[in-house]
């Protein structure tokens, strides 16, 4: 009787082992190193030309198209996305949201990307422009790890990737 006790033991322990361990055979093998502190470098010159996303293995990508070199913006999870200018609520749904704010103008609205079936998006949306600085919601599934950067050309980017997962 004890050793089909300790065998069901041993089996059950087996099970829970591999089952913890085990992968998802889709699993993506991600190095997102990102954190989730603010990042906040100094103004820019140029117009924010287009908003567009992006879905890869790790992160989903959001991109600030600008007509110039690009430079300034301060990305921060906050409890609510506010207005430039008029201070108001910008509804931005997902479990976490971002405040993406650019500091370069936009004169005239751009259009919003469509981030249905993202891993990690959940809402995109326009807070305004006011005083030289454009800001966007970006609603996301919960507090993940992000990165920004900028890419310099003629037509430079201001780059936001976010995690799909915290990873050790």
């Amino acid at each position: 009787m004890r050793s089909v006790a300790r065998t069901l033991i041993l089996i059950a322990s087996t099970l829970l082992a591999v089952v913890l361990l085990a992968a998802p055979a889709s699993a993506a093998v991600c190095s997102t190193p990102f954190g989730s502190l603010p990042k906040d470098p100094a103004m820019g010159t140029g117009e924010v030309d287009s908003l567009r996303a992006g879905r890869h293995d790790c992160f989903d990508r959001l991109v600030v198209d600008i007509d110039g070199p690009p430079a300034g913006y301060n990305v921060r999870y906050v409890d609510q996305v506010i207005a430039d200018g008029s201070g108001a609520v910008v509804p931005t749904p997902g479990g976490a949201r971002l405040q993406v704010i650019v500091r370069h103008p936009s004169f005239s609205p751009v259009p919003l990307p469509n981030v249905a079936g993202y891993s990690t998006f959940r809402s995109v949306t326009n807070a305004g422009s006011f005083e030289g600085q454009t800001t966007y919601g970006l609603g996301v599934r919960a507090r993940l790890p992000f990165r920004v950067f900028t890419i310099a050309g003629g037509h430079g980017r201001i780059v936001v990737d976010v995690a799909h997962h915290w990873t050790a």
